[in-house]
């Protein structure tokens, strides 16, 4: 796949200070701009996000790595045989979206090369991995760091659209459906890179972030929530669409990050076939229930109202 990696996104947020500090909470490290903007930093993929000021929350941008020039050529005459107009300059070119209004850009650059990081060792019947010593998860100290961003997940009032701006323009394949309801696309390796789903607003729903394993997933979470149970929105659990294990929090914006680990990776696209998941399967394997919030975020009604409002 000449698509290799969600390389950045960028969130426009009313509060940019607040959130800010939220996401260095989170694992991330961050820089204040002098134009205000914060640029947030995972362990293994540089900046990966943005925070700049919007008045409602959203997806301002994301950015996808390509290869070379004829990747961008080549998206180029897919996004106008769709009749979408580009933006070319250099070795960047961007087009937006028509449902969600969020702006895609391709950029030339190297492929993430993350360091193998050791497996971690779990006992199981007849089989000992550790053995005279405590888990390594119930020993470490260490803040938990996010490695790299995973994918972002954008509510649309036209799914097909967005699906045929991924799939059809951008050149995403396609992983699993949520039947009636969204579609999981990859342009990298991992099981989706991009989840678009049917919602009365665009808005955006969450991003989410890689950490080593499930320890990680839960020590993350429990560090977020120690003086800030608010933050809470859903988990422990496992998804079935990606396997991954997850937890859900919320940033002073709104938006949802996740801690995940364990995510599918689809290696050779031949081998992999989507599938069309019902009922629960669309949304987890196995944990707690989604709250209502999860599904229906609790500020969607303010969202309509200002997408909505006349411009002064």
């Amino acid at each position: 796949m000449a698509l290799h990696r969600l390389s950045q996104v960028v969130i426009g947020v009313p509060n940019v200070e607040e959130t800010a500090r939220y996401y260095t909470d989170f694992g991330l490290t961050g820089v204040r701009e002098d134009s205000g903007d914060w640029g947030l930093r995972t362990l293994d993929g540089g900046e990966q996000l943005r925070l700049v000021y919007s008045p409602l929350r959203r997806l301002v941008e994301l950015t996808i790595g390509v290869d070379n020039q004829d990747d961008l050529d080549r998206v180029a005459r897919q996004l106008a045989a769709l009749g979408l107009p580009t933006a070319r300059d250099g070795d960047r070119l961007s087009a937006v979206e028509p449902a969600t209004g969020a702006r895609a850009v391709l950029a030339i650059g190297p492929r993430l090369e993350q360091d193998t990081v050791a497996a971690t060792p779990y006992n199981g019947p007849g089989r000992l991995e550790r053995v005279d010593g405590r888990a390594p998860g119930v020993l470490r100290v260490a803040p938990v760091r996010p490695r790299k961003l995973g994918h972002v997940v954008i509510g649309t009032t036209d799914v097909a659209t967005t699906e045929r701006f991924f799939l059809d323009g951008i050149g995403f394949k396609l992983s699993d459906r949520i039947a009636g309801a969204g579609a999981f696309m990859r342009c990298s390796t991992d099981h989706h890179n991009v989840l678009a789903l049917a919602s009365p607003v665009s808005f955006l729903h969450h991003t989410s972030w890689q950490v080593d394993d499930v320890d990680e997933v839960g020590r993350g979470a429990m560090t977020m929530l120690e003086d800030h149970p608010e933050r809470h929105i859903w988990g422990l659990g496992r998804h079935h669409a990606g396997s991954n294990f997850f937890w859900y929090l919320k940033d002073p914006a709104g938006n949802f990050s996740e801690y995940y680990s364990d995510m599918d990776c689809v290696v050779d696209d031949q081998l992999w076939t989507p599938e069309t998941l019902e009922g629960a399967k669309g949304l987890f394997n196995w944990g707690p229930p989604p709250p209502p919030s999860f599904l229906r975020p609790d500020d969607l009604a303010a969202l309509m109202v200002g997408v909505h409002a006349p411009s002064s």
